[in-house]
């Protein structure tokens, strides 16, 4: 080595020069080392198993770049995958139309006759109503020849009560009202043991009502045979010969010789649809000191005599 200058610039020391070796890979040529695209994504455990394509028969394996015996498919996308089976059971594009239910068969017969029923049925009906004439109002009224008459007091015969009031009342209050429903009459008669007294001895009076729309019969029992639900003193008593049906109700709070209770009798009839009352009630209080009031069983005898009497008077009667 020879001796540098005094002064001269130091000089770089060679440096070893690799060993020239080719480029990897070579230009243009893909890398064995870098993982080809592989197929679409793995199935998953739903979906069908994508089957892998036999070998050839004689077809020798492609090397592989790495250690492990598995080969590596060629550079590329790979065969296309397969439609994925749904796990609902559907085909792939969304669900199925909804078709018509079947025409044919159990289902399809069971249908069509339950239309056939509903219509068979509204007939039916349809039919019925036109030939009862339901709610067309044109029932007719079963008033067995009865009259109301505008002075209910000309046709009632109260003969059997004279022999104990003997006063006659000049001036007995009627009243009457017509409708297309309904008619009905009312008489009250003011009874006297004689003219010197001055109250009313006992009260009197009848109603008859003549039911042109509607059968009053369920009212007309729920009303007199129950009578006695509503007023504790009162006894009720279904009798027999007047009309369809007819009830007794009668009360007595009197006590010995006492007059100072009252006593009571009302005879109501239905015949049709016509109905009848007769009632006949006194008070102790009204009588004159010694005067004493008939018996209940005595009025009961009394109110069925004139109520038979009064009945046929109604039947011959012009009405309202």
């Amino acid at each position: 080595m020879t001796d540098r200058p005094e002064g001269a610039p130091a000089q770089p020391q060679p440096q070893d020069q690799p060993s020239a070796s080719p480029a990897w890979p070579p230009p243009g040529q893909p890398d064995p080392r870098a993982q080809p695209p592989g197929p679409a994504q793995a199935p998953t455990p739903t979906q069908a198993e994508i089957p892998v394509p036999a070998q050839t028969p004689g077809q020798a394996a492609a090397p592989s770049a790495y250690s492990y015996p598995n080969p590596q498919s060629a550079p590329g996308y790979g065969p296309p995958v397969p439609a994925q089976a749904s796990a609902y059971g559907y085909p792939p594009g969304g669900y199925p139309p909804l078709g018509a239910p079947p025409a044919t068969g159990a289902g399809g017969r069971a249908v069509l006759w339950v239309l056939v029923g509903a219509v068979v049925t509204s007939a039916a009906w349809a039919g019925g109503v036109f030939l009862l004439g339901v709610g067309k109002g044109d029932t007719e009224a079963d008033l067995r020849g009865y009259k109301a008459e505008s002075n209910l007091c000309s046709s009632v015969d109260y003969s059997s009560f004279k022999n104990e009031y003997p006063q006659e009342d000049t001036e007995p209050v009627h009243n009457s009202l017509e409708h297309e429903a309904l008619d009905e009459s009312y008489c009250s008669i003011s009874l006297k043991e004689s003219s010197t007294s001055s109250l009313s001895d006992a009260y009197f009076s009848v109603q008859v009502d003549l039911h042109k729309k509607t059968d009053p019969g369920p009212e007309f029992t729920a009303q007199w045979s129950e009578y006695d639900q509503r007023y504790e003193d009162y006894d009720v008593d279904k009798v027999s010969g007047f009309g369809d049906e007819a009830y007794l109700v009668t009360e007595d709070t009197t006590s010995g010789d006492d007059n100072s209770g009252s006593r009571a009798a009302t005879l109501a009839v239905r015949d049709g649809w016509m109905t009848y009352e007769m009632r006949w009630s006194a008070y102790g209080s009204t009588y004159d000191d010694g005067a004493t009031m008939p018996e209940v069983s005595d009025v009961v005898e009394w109110l069925k005599s004139d109520t038979n009497a009064t009945l046929d008077n109604l039947r011959e009667a012009d009405g309202v």
